[in-house]
């Protein structure tokens, strides 16, 4: 099987950290990773007040349980919908089982299974076509605990510059953070792509949700139309006088977790700070959207514009690519241009974002 090319380091490294200042530097960039990718189950406050709870011990995303760790403001009164991660173990017409291969024993979570729930696996399912071992994101019902409302199954996403292209399979680069990609589209799926991303060749951006494989992603669904640019020739940003502003609108997205823990809470920023030596390349471009600095631990107050959700969420890591490109979303009328926000799965899924969707319009804050 294909094998993606140039493994690509980490975030959380700089260079020059023999000087004083600079090992102060690191420690420091260290210890805000440790507290926001610590296990989720350690952030829950005990409370049973909160959705956050994570009884059964699987990683699972909440407000709550951010904006203890970081510090920020509390979420919005209105109850959000919780995210739950993990493996299929056992699927009933009216139980979901699911938890970590091998995991301790009574770590498992049960779910019921409504009339209602909807399964998404490359195509909408019932709930009972999930096999054991697919990977899941359950987002569970805002009003009843325990009730699955939502299911995605093996769902992935790519989205970056083609660097290579062959009649069986594309390798894409998601930015230096992250290691290059494999995406193989299938007949049936290739229609439906290229009227959306027409230009399928080197140095132009795509953007494709699909099923995750061991080796490469199964495109199925373009998550917005391609940029009429190559990656190299980005177009300059509007000028706007006077200062950034503390609200930003734009469109919010998710992406795979990376070295991310299960249902961690956080969202990658466009316009990371450079001296968080975040290593990726300044030159290829600036947010469309007017975008202040900031560093990693920082809190974004990230509002989905379409149903009034919103939350304090952290800035866990580097969010380039986004950058690359100057499109709207149009989950809810039409967003203004820009890649504001590209959020984890499970907090995506718990603002009421739908991962087959690929963004909702979206409004940030940035935190005091």
């Amino acid at each position: 099987m294909l094998k993606a090319r140039g493994e690509r380091g980490c975030c959380d490294r700089c260079a020059g950290a023999t000087a004083t200042a600079d090992a102060a530097r690191v420690a420091r960039r260290r210890l805000l990773k440790d507290a926001i990718f610590r296990p989720q189950a350690a952030l829950m406050p005990e409370s049973d007040d909160w959705l956050g709870q994570d009884p059964g011990g699987i990683h699972a995303g909440v407000a709550a349980g951010s904006d203890r760790a970081a510090g920020g403001p509390p979420p919005d009164p209105a109850p959000l919908p919780r995210a739950v991660t993990g493996t299929v173990l056992d699927v009933s017409p009216h139980v979901l089982m699911i938890g970590e291969p091998g995991g301790r024993p009574g770590s498992e979570q049960r779910f019921a299974l409504t009339s209602d729930a909807t399964t998404w696996r490359g195509t909408q399912l019932e709930p009972t076509e999930l096999r054991q071992g697919d990977r899941v994101v359950v987002r569970l019902h805002p009003t009843r605990r325990g009730v699955a409302d939502r299911i995605w199954a093996n769902i992935g996403r790519v989205t970056g510059t083609i660097i290579e292209h062959t009649s069986e399979f594309m390798v894409v680069d998601e930015g230096v953070t992250r290691r290059r990609q494999i995406v193989v589209i299938p007949p049936r799926a290739a229609g439906r792509i290229q009227v959306r991303f027409p230009t399928l060749q080197p140095g132009y951006l795509i953007d494709i949700i699909g099923l995750r494989g061991p080796d490469a992603l199964e495109g199925l669904i373009p998550a917005t139309s391609q940029p009429a640019y190559p990656a190299g020739r980005l177009p300059e940003a509007p000028l706007v006088s006077g200062h950034v502003p503390d609200a930003i609108s734009g469109s919010a997205t998710w992406h795979e977790r990376a070295g991310e823990p299960p249902g961690v809470l956080g969202v990658a920023y466009p316009a990371l700070d450079p001296a968080t030596g975040c290593a990726e390349d300044a030159a290829r471009g600036h947010p469309h959207a007017r975008m202040p600095y900031l560093a990693v631990g920082s809190v974004l107050l990230v509002r989905n514009d379409c149903n009034g959700a919103s939350c304090a969420l952290p800035v866990t890591g580097c969010a380039a690519v986004a950058r690359l490109f100057n499109d709207r979303c149009v989950t809810c009328g039409t967003s203004p241009r820009g890649r504001v926000a590209d959020l984890t799965e499970a907090s995506f899924v718990a603002l009421g974002g739908e991962l087959d969707k690929g963004c909702f319009n979206a409004t940030i804050t940035i935190g005091r």
